[in-house]
């Protein structure tokens, strides 16, 4: 690619994003940390600097409609276009209910970022994608919302309890699938995959890395490879898959 690669992660100041920033920064690429917290994507981005990496930081709110119309209005000011968008912001409200007693207000909560906030940071971030002559989309899943594994004994997930969450990410899975053939269909150069990180040592769910550590939590670097790898890989043109760092997930 002779244009430079310029990459939005979203929820980028923590965990599993700020790794993924790290990562593709040292890479070369142009990274815009979408923090939903400005302030901390401020410190995120100077933290990096410490390590000597260098990195914009937009206010990225996934459930704040206005949040998203203005990081994408701002993105198109400064840099015209987008190569790839990850769609990394996540979050999970319903660990360990029971599907039978599940509080609908958590699940509703699951969908409005795991699912409403993922399509409208894609949406509205399309128009700066189709201005790149190859161009990504990366949503960062879970195998929690395989229906394959989540009914395969011997699947790391088997025992996992979140239905919202888990459904929230199924539904996701279709959304990538579709966009994908979508773009297919209009020969588009956008490629739309998921990523399953696995269980991953990070804060997410509220719990601290080394609780998850504990319970089997790969480290971050770890949860990250198979999205660096696929981020950094243009010469990649496989669309509408599903995949971690062992390979091709079940949908």
């Amino acid at each position: 690619m002779n244009e430079k690669t310029i990459t939005l992660v979203t929820g980028g100041n923590r965990g599993m994003g700020l790794e993924i920033v790290r990562e593709l920064a040292k890479a070369g690429q142009t990274i815009i940390l979408g923090s939903r917290n400005l302030s901390k994507g401020q410190e995120a981005v100077e933290k990096l600097a410490d390590e000597g990496i260098q990195a914009d930081v937009v206010e990225l709110d996934v459930n704040n409609p206005e949040s998203v119309v203005k990081a994408a209005k701002i993105i198109e000011d400064k840099y015209g276009y987008l190569t790839s968008l990850i769609n990394n912001a996540g979050a999970v409200f319903d660990f360990r209910q029971k599907p039978s007693e599940i509080n609908l207000d958590d699940v509703r909560k699951d969908f409005e970022v795991n699912y409403f906030g993922l399509i409208s940071v894609t949406e509205n971030m399309v128009p700066l994608l189709k201005k790149s002559s190859n161009a990504k989309i990366i949503n960062v899943s879970s195998m929690m919302g395989s229906k394959t594994e989540a009914l395969n004994p011997e699947s790391e997930v088997y025992n996992a309890v979140a239905v919202g969450y888990q459904s929230s990410k199924a539904a996701a899975n279709m959304y990538t699938v579709q966009l994908a053939k979508e773009f297919k269909r209009e020969n588009l150069p956008i490629t739309v995959n998921a990523i399953d990180p696995g269980i991953v040592a990070t804060e997410f769910g509220g719990a601290t890395p080394e609780q998850v550590s504990a319970m089997g939590g790969k480290p971050v670097d770890f949860g990250v490879a198979r999205t660096v790898e696929l981020a950094t890989d243009f010469d990649n043109k496989d669309t509408a898959t599903f995949s971690n760092t062992h390979g091709k997930v079940a949908w």
